[in-house]
């Protein structure tokens, strides 16, 4: 539709209208992680204060926010967790990578319409296109994975001995485990809703993020291959 009509963007909302993603003026997707890193950039030039998103979340917003001299704070994933963490650290904007922006000067809840309020602000007065404002943030790439977990499996045991392996890494155990290997990570996490263990993994490209979650895979499956063998 934005090619045929020729607009310079077009934005997609979900039935309840708190995921906001965007396409640019080539049809290109803008990219749902980028909602929240966009209006937050914005956001952070006109008021200074601190930023949140959840542990699954690109690590894009925690480089803007420190660009621009303040800090980011990592939540457990979950609206309500994000929301909690910004009233506890006094963030000026927040939200999660999958489009949602939480902008407290209006109310404390994910927000389609205040994100396309801001992000066309943003967009009218940066005076860029929409491909050229997506161009200035760091280009990450996210790989989501999933493995299944048999009935009685101990999924507490497994993060923790994925967690004594990688112990030389930064490690953030507040919802599973997101460990850091430099500029990358990988967030491990069991689902509320299925028996699977979550791996997501971010790179600066989608291919090393692939490779990296191969990696914790292979691990989480050795695991499981040596608790059965007991």
């Amino acid at each position: 539709m934005v090619r045929k009509g020729k607009a310079q963007l077009g934005f997609v909302v979900d039935p309840d209208v708190d995921r906001l993603a965007i396409v640019d003026e080539n049809g290109n997707m803008f990219g749902e992680e980028y909602t929240l890193v966009a209006v937050a950039d914005y956001v952070l030039r006109h008021t200074p204060g601190n930023t949140v998103s959840n542990l699954s979340s690109s690590k894009a917003l925690q480089i803007v926010t420190e660009k621009h001299g303040r800090n980011y704070f990592a939540s457990a994933v979950g609206e309500v967790n994000v929301v909690e963490m910004m009233k506890a650290n006094n963030a000026v904007i927040g939200g999660e990578g999958n489009g949602g922006v939480i902008y407290p000067e209006l109310h404390y809840g994910r927000d389609a319409l205040v994100g396309i309020a801001l992000f066309l602000t943003h967009l009218v007065k940066s005076g860029k296109s929409c491909s050229t404002l997506r161009a200035e943030y760091p280009d990450l790439h996210i790989s989501k994975n999933k493995i299944e977990l048999s009935q009685g499996m101990n999924l507490d045991g497994i993060l923790n001995r994925i967690a004594e392996k990688y112990s030389k890494q930064p490690v953030n155990s507040v919802d599973g485990i997101r460990i850091e290997f430099g500029k990358e990570w990988v967030h491990l996490r069991g689902s509320n809703t299925e028996p699977i263990i979550r791996i997501y993994a971010e790179s600066d490209s989608l291919i090393k993020a692939d490779v990296l979650a191969k990696m914790l895979i292979d691990d989480i499956s050795e695991v499981i291959k040596a608790d059965r063998e007991q």
